[in-house]
């Protein structure tokens, strides 16, 4: 059996959790302008913006190579929680389970996080465990932040 694991990891935020987890949830097409850096293009591939079950598809740079990354979108409102589930791409020519879950939490009026979890299983056992995605999740959600703040 491959390798797997689990990746979890809090981002501080400002603003409201509420504005975030909106963000995440239906305004993926907002991404490009915001953080180009890290994704040039978000598109629907199957259902719409923020319907639960959607699929969409990312154009990201990691480690400065162009990516494309299909995911299955679950929404939770009641614990501000969206989930990508990993369809095909880049980094499931590593990895045969590719789960990003994003939860944001207001725990006080002044401390918003989102709480971020990676849930990974390698195809082989020589396959890279996904740390570079690690990171580059890690800063989009910080750089998302920024462009929350001030809409």
């Amino acid at each position: 059996m491959a390798t797997s694991g689990t990746y979890v990891t809090e981002v501080p935020l400002k603003g409201s959790a509420e504005k975030h987890y909106k963000r995440w949830k239906s305004e993926n097409h907002l991404f490009p302008d915001a953080v180009g850096h890290h994704i040039q293009g978000v598109k629907v591939h199957d259902g719409d913006w923020d319907s639960h079950g959607s699929i969409k598809i990312w154009n990201y740079t990691c480690d400065g190579k162009q990516e494309v990354f299909k995911e299955r979108r679950e929404n939770d409102d009641e614990n501000m929680t969206v989930t990508f589930r990993g369809l095909e791409g880049h980094v499931m020519e590593d990895l045969k389970v590719y789960d990003l879950i994003f939860q944001f939490i207001q725990k006080s009026a002044d401390d918003i996080v989102c709480k971020f979890t990676m849930i990974w299983e390698k195809r082989t056992d020589d396959s890279p465990e996904p740390i570079n995605y690690m990171k580059l999740v890690k800063n989009i959600v910080a750089d998302m932040d920024h462009h929350v703040i001030k809409s």
